[in-house]
């Protein structure tokens, strides 16, 4: 921890890349969930901030706050990135992530973390966490929708939760960058990847399908799924809304923050998909609240859209052992008192 004649530490991307782990990340994910459930997380009201610009700049900027009293820590999460239709920085270095972390008790800025990886891993770790409760046993058919950064996240995360997984079939909208997926990761883990040219022969038949796109289109139906599966969404519409009320069990991270997204709002406000409609929050899965998958033929459904707890916790864990190790920039001190040049 910072002295009070010590500067902001800044940890950039080449070093926190190094101090958080796939397996410490489903870790912090999950004990952030506890937290959640315990009522330790207070979130910023209204909970996100955005700024989009469209023509000529095509510019975004997303705030969000939040305080994990347990640790306890304070977290202000900055995202600033460009998409005019052609070319999108989104979950790439190119865009701006920055997490602030002060100490609640006094409010001392301690650090600032550039969260590219942080943010890649949590998106991953927090959403394919919850197959531990509802997902099949023992898969061994896993299908992947996209293969950018969120879908080889989410594979770590599937290497860390499961044993036994014979075969991973992947899709994009290239042919080169799924064959070249398939070699690589096939190559890495000993595991049979199959590059496939569509979403339903990628998802029809699998164990586990999981949707980790950019694109704002519908990627899977509902009638692909077969008994047993579980389908594992990032955001967005990867699965389509009028299959979500014919599947078993559909949880979310939070209901209030997807009702702050588009689509999820309307399949909500139209009677799609509502509230009653839902099984529970993750948390809620944790904590026992709700029941966990109850039989091999159910067809289940875990949705996110990203809570600020979950960057925040691991952006404090990295700085933690920044500081433990002696990795990143300390910033000038910035001093006490009044600001303005000496008199």
């Amino acid at each position: 921890m910072a002295s009070n004649n010590e500067g902001v530490l800044f940890v950039p991307y080449a070093d926190a890349v190094d101090l958080l782990t796939v397996k410490e990340a489903l870790r912090i994910a999950e004990d952030v969930y506890r937290m959640l459930g315990e009522g330790l997380v207070m979130a910023s009201s209204p909970p996100s901030f955005k700024l989009d610009v469209g023509e000529p700049f095509h510019n975004h900027w997303h705030v969000k706050c939040a305080l994990l009293k347990e640790i306890p820590i304070t977290g202000v999460r900055l995202y600033n990135y460009f998409d005019d239709g052609d070319r999108n920085t989104v979950g790439q270095l190119e865009c701006g992530r920055y997490i602030i972390l002060a100490d609640p008790n006094t409010g001392t800025n301690k650090a600032i973390v550039e969260e590219h990886w942080t943010y890649a891993i949590r998106s991953a770790a927090a959403t394919l966490l919850p197959l531990k409760w509802l997902g099949p046993k023992n898969p061994r058919i896993v299908g992947l929708v996209g293969v950018g950064t969120m879908a080889t996240n989410a594979l770590r995360c599937l290497m860390e939760l499961y044993d036994g997984i014979e075969e991973i079939r992947c899709t994009s909208r290239r042919a080169e960058t799924r064959e070249a997926f398939a070699a690589k990761w096939s190559e890495k883990l000993g595991i049979k990847i199959v590059p496939m040219d569509s979403i339903e022969d990628v998802v029809s038949g699998a164990d586990i399908g999981i949707g980790g796109t950019t694109s704002d289109e519908i990627m899977c139906r509902e009638t692909w799924l077969k008994s047993g599966a579980t389908y594992v969404s990032f955001s967005r519409r990867e699965f389509e809304p009028e299959g979500w009320a014919k599947l078993d069990k559909v949880v979310v991270d939070s209901w209030e923050m997807n009702m702050k997204m588009k689509h999820f709002r309307n399949s909500a406000e139209s009677g799609v998909f509502t509230r009653d409609n839902l099984h529970g929050e993750i948390h809620q899965l944790l904590h026992g609240q709700v029941a966990g998958r109850e039989s091999d033929t159910e067809r289940n459904l875990i949705h996110t859209t990203g809570l600020v707890a979950h960057d925040i916790a691991m952006c404090h864990y990295v700085y933690e052992k920044a500081l433990e190790k002696g990795l990143g920039i300390r910033l000038p001190f910035t001093g006490v008192g009044k600001p303005g040049p000496a008199d």
